[in-house]
């Protein structure tokens, strides 16, 4: 049977026999059928990528349906019936505020390979929460940064969830220049029609948005079509790989942000994209990156440590003792990253529309919600 094979045929993933009895079981919660599987489909193959073959690691698999209230009957589930030594997966943030502090109150380790929300980096940080993606607020921190003095008056647009709040709070952080609207959509919109007239209405120069999975497919699509030709950027979530395939040659000339590229020149990345595309036929995104990214920490924390032993594991987790795709990679005190952050223009290599990186634009970065955090 093939990796891809056994993936489809169960949700409980053993690399070895072992993993049962003595290694380290983990639960993972993600979005795997709507609008935003995509998003959860890269998180779970990059992870188990990173753990293939390891003796000491099981892995439990369920798909949260991006509803809170079924990731917390799973989150409760892996916890108390499957008795899971650590959790991972959740992508949207609002999930990951309805199970994060539950799961770590019951002593369980958690390893976010996606969702950041402001509130789990500052007075919410726990000593068991390790986020190996960002926090929420730092693509658009660094955006900010990078287009200040060359993107005039900017259009904000961001669904009204906790990160689409924090992304647009880390633009604004940093923008030196002006905001000619800050537009919340709802959660999951397709239709863009009037947020849109807005914007050919107003007087921004460049519109600036985050609308991960098929909301940004949706947006750009319809957005192509309106004749309105403002620039367009964003963190890399409204131009990442998967989103690119969907949109095609709309999205070209656009500038984002992001922790890794597919031609980020660091020890270990070329290995992981040819790897991940043997694997399973697609260029890896940033969501397959920072899946396998998390499968790597825990792998390095299991060679060290006995999960059992929860403050040996925790110091194996803070170690960080594994190669990064995005390069150098640390926690900060609050556990989460320490990294840097690089501007991308979409391009188009043949007949493939894609990243690349165009400059770095913000280094050692770390959030502003640390100093809140009293580990």
């Amino acid at each position: 049977m093939t990796f891809k094979q056994l993936l489809a045929a169960t949700c409980v993933v053993a690399f070895g026999a072992g993993a049962q009895a003595d290694g380290v079981k983990v639960g993972m919660i993600t979005t795997l059928s709507g609008g935003g599987a995509g998003l959860g489909i890269d998180v779970r193959d990059g992870f188990l990528l990173a753990v293939k073959g390891n003796d000491d690691i099981e892995v439990v698999i369920e798909d949260d349906q991006r509803k809170p209230d079924i990731a917390v009957q799973l989150a409760d589930k892996m916890i108390q019936s499957e008795k899971v030594d650590v959790m991972t997966g959740i992508i949207w943030s609002n999930l990951a505020m309805a199970v994060v502090p539950a799961a770590t109150a019951q002593g369980k380790f958690y390893l976010s390979p996606n969702a950041g929300p402001s509130a789990l980096a500052g007075k919410g940080c726990h000593q068991n929460y390790f986020n190996v993606s960002w926090q929420n607020d730092a693509f658009s921190e660094a955006a900010g940064t990078a287009l200040s003095g060359e993107a005039g008056k900017v259009f904000l647009m961001a669904p009204n969830y906790p990160a689409g709040q924090d992304i647009m709070a880390g633009f604004k952080r940093t923008y030196q220049g002006e905001i000619a609207a800050e537009v919340y959509t709802k959660l999951g919109q397709t239709d863009y029609a009037a947020e849109i007239a807005q914007m050919r209405a107003s007087d921004a120069d460049q519109i600036y948005f985050f609308l991960p999975g098929g909301m940004g497919i949706s947006f750009m699509k319809q957005y192509a079509g309106s004749g309105v030709d403002k620039p367009v950027s964003g963190p890399a979530f409204s131009f990442d790989q998967g989103i690119l395939g969907a949109i095609g040659d709309a999205a070209v000339g656009a500038k984002n942000t992001a922790h890794w590229s597919k031609d980020l020149d660091v020890p270990g990345n070329a290995e992981f994209v040819a790897a991940f595309q043997e694997e399973f036929g697609r260029l890896p995104s940033i969501y397959a990156a920072q899946g396998y990214d998390t499968g790597l920490l825990l792998a390095s924390a299991a060679a060290k440590a006995d999960v059992d032993d929860a403050d040996a594991f925790r110091a194996a987790l803070k170690e960080a003792d594994f190669q990064s795709v995005r390069g150098k990679f640390s926690f900060a005190a609050n556990h989460h990253p320490v990294q840097d952050i690089y501007l991308r223009e979409v391009i188009k290599e043949g007949d493939l529309v894609t990243n690349r990186i165009v400059g770095t634009a913000a280094t050692d970065h770390s959030d502003p919600y640390g100093a809140d955090c009293n580990l």
